[in-house]
C-alpha cells in the first residue's frame, strides 16, 4: 500500500508540472460518490485546499489521462456493472491543474483499482503469484491445459460419485440378492398339513409317504406335519387363515370307496375324489407356484402310482379266476388305475395386473415421493429461509401431506381401466377407496421418510438414501419370511410389506391384515413427523448461526469502511 501511495503521489506531481490550475469539463469521466472523493483524499494524504467545504456540490467530472495507468490498472478486460468506460485523454495532457483537480485524479485511479478487483475475468499476468486466465465458454478441448484445475475438479467429483456408488452397491445388493438366492433351501420351513380321515390304506400310504419326504436328506421337500382329523372342522378356512401353506387331505371313505366302485364296476367313480389338496396361491404366488404346490405335485405323484400299482396287482391277483369282477373292470376301468388327487386353490391369483400393483407398484411409489421431495426441497429454498421456525414447520409437514393426496388417487385410479379384481372382498368401490387409502398412507410413510432425511443430506446425496429405501423394502416383500434367513423379519415392521399384504387382502381376499398393517405404516408417518421437524430444528439452527455470524461481519467490515 505504501509503495503504490508513493506512486500515485508522483504521478499527481507530474500532472502538476504539466498542467496547472485548470478544470477540464468533461462527461465522460463521472465518479459515483462524493463519499469516495473524500475517503481517497485522506487516504493520500491530501489536505483539502483553502476555502473548500466538504458540503458543496458533488464533483462529477474529473478528467484522468489514460497514459498513466499502470500494468495493473490494465488487468481487467470485462467492465463491471454500474460503471461507464473511461476514453483516453491523452490529448488533455497539456491542461493545467489545480491541486484539487490532482486528488480528483488519484481518486480515479483509486476507483479503477476497485473495479480491477472486483472484476470476474482477468487478462493474463506474468510473475508469482498472478491468477491464470479465465478459460473462453465453447473454445477449449477435454485436455486443454488452460482448463486443467476444472478437469481435476470434474475428475474428482466423479471419481467420489463412483467409489460411493460402489460402496453402496455392495452395502445394499447383498441384501435383495440374499432374500432370493438360497429360498430352496428353506423349502421345508413351508409348513404343510397331510390328514388321514380315511384310516384305510389310502390313507396310511399317503401319510407316510409324505412324511417320508422330510427323512430324504435333500431340501426338496416341505415341512409336513400329519395332524389328526379333527384338529380342524374346515381346512380350507385354516389355509386361507394362513395356519399352514397347504394341507393333504385324504377324504374319508376312500379306501371303502375303491374297493366298493371295483367290485360292483362302478362307472361314476372318480380316482381324484380320495384325496384333496389345499393350497392359497393368493398369499404369495412366489412361493406357492415354485415350492408348494410343484413339491406337493410331485411328492403325491410318486405315492400314488407306487400304491396304484402296488393296489391294481394285488386286486387283479385275487380276482384271476372270477369272471364277474373281471366284468366289473371292463364296466369301470377307472377303477384299476386306483387314486388319485384334486387340487383346490382356495385364493387363485388370477389378475396378472396385481403384479403391478402389489410389488412392482410399490416401488414406483416410492419414487413418485421422492420426486415430490426433491420438488419441495427446491421451492422451499425461494420462501423458506424467510419464514418463522413454526410456519417452517408447517410447510415441511402440512405441504408433502397435502401433496401426496392427489399423487396418490391419482396412482390408484391408473389400475381401473385395467380391471383390477378391487371387488374380491368388498364392493367394487369399497375395495378401490380402500386400496386409495392405504396407497396414501404408503406414500406418506416413505415420502415423509425422504423429506426427513433431504434436510440432512441435502438434495446432493440423497440418491444414496433412496436405494437402500428401496432394496430394504422390497427385500422383504418378494418371497415370505419362511424362505429367507432370520434377518430378514425386520420387514414385518417395513411399509411396503404391509402395504402389500394389505393390498393382497383387498384384491384376493386373503387373511385380513389390514389393522396390522395400518398400524405399522402410521407408525412410520408419525416416526418421520417427529424426526421431520427435529433434523429442520437442527438444520435451521445452524443456517441461523451461519446468518449472524455473516451480519456481523458485514456490519464489522461497514465500520471499519466509514
Amino acid at each position: 500500500m505504501r509503495r503504490w501511495r508513493t506512486r500515485m503521489l508522483h504521478t499527481t506531481r507530474n500532472w502538476r508540472r504539466e498542467i496547472q490550475g485548470c478544470f477540464v469539463d468533461d462527461p465522460r469521466l463521472r465518479l459515483a460518490d462524493q463519499l469516495q472523493f473524500h475517503y481517497a483524499r485522506k487516504w493520500c494524504g491530501w489536505a483539502y485546499p483553502a476555502g473548500y467545504k466538504t458540503t458543496q456540490p458533488r464533483i462529477d467530472v474529473i478528467p484522468f489521462p489514460l497514459h498513466q495507468l499502470t500494468a495493473r490498472d490494465e488487468m481487467s478486460t470485462t467492465p463491471t456493472p454500474n460503471t461507464r468506460p473511461i476514453r483516453s485523454l491523452e490529448n488533455d495532457t497539456g491542461l493545467p491543474r489545480t491541486i484539487t483537480q490532482q486528488s480528483r485524479d488519484t481518486m480515479v485511479e483509486n476507483e479503477q483499482e476497485r473495479e480491477a478487483a472486483r472484476s470476474s475475468v482477468w487478462k493474463p499476468a506474468e510473475g508469482p503469484g498472478s491468477r491464470p486466465p479465465a478459460p473462453e465458454k465453447f473454445a477449449h478441448t477435454i485436455f486443454d491445459p488452460k482448463i486443467a484445475p476444472l478437469r481435476k475438479v470434474y475428475t474428482k467429483i466423479i471419481l467420489m460419485t463412483l467409489a460411493l456408488t460402489i460402496t453402496m452397491m455392495w452395502i445394499c445388493l447383498p441384501v435383495y440378492w440374499g432374500s432370493l438366492a438360497r429360498s430352496a433351501n428353506h423349502a421345508p420351513s413351508l409348513k404343510a398339513w397331510v390328514i388321514d380321515r380315511d384310516g384305510g390304506e389310502i390313507g396310511q400310504a399317503v401319510v407316510q409317504g409324505l412324511l417320508a419326504t422330510t427323512q430324504s436328506g435333500t431340501k426338496q421337500h416341505l415341512g409336513w406335519v400329519q395332524v389328526a382329523a379333527d384338529y380342524v372342522e374346515d381346512v380350507g378356512e385354516a389355509i386361507v387363515d394362513e395356519q399352514a401353506w397347504g394341507a393333504v387331505v385324504v377324504n374319508a371313505g376312500a379306501t371303502a370307496r375303491l374297493a366298493a366302485a371295483r367290485a360292483s364296476g362302478n362307472s361314476s367313480y372318480s380316482p381324484a375324489s380320495a384325496i384333496t389338496f389345499y393350497y392359497s396361491q393368493a398369499r404369495n404366488e412366489q412361493a406357492t407356484g415354485s415350492y408348494v404346490n410343484p413339491l406337493t405335485s410331485a411328492a403325491l405323484t410318486q405315492i400314488l402310482q407306487q400304491f396304484n400299482a402296488r393296489s391294481a396287482a394285488a386286486y387283479l391277483s385275487s380276482v384271476s379266476g372270477n369272471a364277474t369282477a373281471l366284468q366289473a373292470l371292463t364296466t369301470a376301468p377307472q377303477t384299476l388305475s386306483g387314486v388319485w388327487w384334486t387340487t383346490n386353490n382356495l385364493r387363485p391369483y388370477n389378475a396378472p395386473v396385481a403384479t403391478a400393483i402389489t410389488l412392482v407398484g410399490q416401488i414406483y411409489l416410492v419414487i413418485f415421493a421422492f420426486i415430490m421431495t426433491m420438488s419441495n426441497d427446491a421451492a422451499r429454498g425461494i420462501f423458506g429461509p424467510f419464514l418463522k421456525l413454526r410456519s417452517y414447520l408447517y410447510l415441511r409437514i402440512l405441504v408433502p401431506l397435502g401433496i401426496y393426496f392427489p399423487l396418490s388417487l391419482a396412482f390408484a385410479m391408473v389400475s381401473l381401466p385395467f380391471h383390477a379384481p378391487f371387488g374380491a372382498k368388498y364392493s367394487y368401490a369399497g375395495g378401490f377407496f380402500l386400496y386409495f387409502l392405504y396407497t396414501y398412507m404408503g406414500m406418506c410413510a416413505l415420502g415423509l421418510a425422504t423429506e426427513a432425511m433431504v434436510t440432512i443430506l441435502t438434495p446432493r446425496f440423497m440418491a444414496f438414501f433412496l436405494i437402500p429405501l428401496i432394496i430394504s423394502n422390497v427385500a422383504v416383500a418378494t418371497l415370505p419370511f419362511d424362505l429367507q434367513p432370520w434377518f430378514y423379519k425386520y420387514g414385518y415392521g417395513f411399509p411396503i410389506f404391509n402395504n402389500t399384504t394389505a393390498v393382497r387382502t383387498i384384491l384376493f381376499n386373503t387373511k385380513n391384515h389390514l389393522g396390522r398393517s395400518a398400524g405399522v405404516i402410521i407408525a412410520w408417518i408419525v416416526l418421520s413427523s417427529i424426526t421431520l421437524p427435529l433434523f429442520t430444528i437442527i438444520m435451521r439452527r445452524r443456517d441461523e448461526r451461519a446468518h449472524k455470524q455473516a451480519m456481523l461481519e458485514k456490519n464489522g467490515g461497514e465500520k471499519g469502511t466509514a
